[in-house]
Formats: structure tokens, C-alpha cells, sequence
């Protein structure tokens, strides 16, 4: 999880300056030009939520009610198999988890195309 205590929204992007005084190329415009991470400030304080799916599972209420602390739940992946990653429901990546120093991450393995497609 992310630090909240002085933004919310902070996950530690990378920073998209690479020194060189111009905004990196990210998206192509209508008529075929690029835009730019200046362009695109507008949409960078939108919230939106990302959700990295280890596995599911299915219980019954009953079991659900005898979980304790250090409960093994057995969910539908494997080890080392690929988690799904959402962002607003929408599933846009695969990836694995990872340590960065003592804190778990994500990182992303494959991006998933609009029309549901790898790309």
C-alpha cells in the first residue's frame, strides 16, 4: 500500500521529467501529433482505483465466520502465476508481485488492449 500521510494518491510513479527540460512523448493526438505529459496534467489528480488480484475464492458464510488470524484461504492460482491487475474495474495488466526494500509491489508483465486482446 501506498504512504497516505502526505498524498493520498501518491504510489510512487516514476517521475516523467528526464532532465532534459521537455515532457516525454505519451499519447497520440487526433490529427496523428503526440502529446505531452504537460498536456496531460489536467487528468493527473484524478483518483482512480488500482487492485491487484492474487487469486479468488469461493466460501461458504459458515466458513468465512470460522477464519482467525493466520487462516490459509486456497485461492484459483498457482505460485509464480500471473496476477491480474484492474484499474476502475477494468482489467489492463498482468504482472508479479515483488519486494521493493520491506514493501510488496506489483510490477506489470504484460498490458491488456482495449478490445480485451495482450498487447
Amino acid at each position: 500500500m501506498a504512504n497516505q500521510d502526505d498524498n493520498s494518491g501518491d504510489v510512487g510513479l516514476q517521475n516523467l521529467d528526464d532532465g532534459s527540460g521537455k515532457s516525454p512523448d505519451l499519447a497520440p493526438k487526433e490529427d496523428g501529433q503526440v502529446r505531452s505529459a504537460q498536456e496531460l496534467e489536467p487528468v493527473f489528480d484524478v483518483p482512480v482505483r488500482v487492485q491487484a488480484v492474487l487469486g479468488k475464492s469461493t466460501l461458504e458464510v459458515s466458513q468465512l465466520l470460522k477464519l482467525a488470524p493466520g487462516a490459509v484461504v486456497e485461492l484459483d492460482r498457482k505460485v509464480g502465476e500471473a496476477i491480474d491487475i484492474y484499474v476502475n474495474n477494468r482489467l489492463v495488466a498482468r504482472g508479479e508481485v515483488v519486494l521493493v526494500e520491506d514493501h510488496l509491489g506489483v510490477t506489470m508483465t504484460e498490458i491488456i488492449k482495449l478490445d480485451g486482446g495482450i498487447a
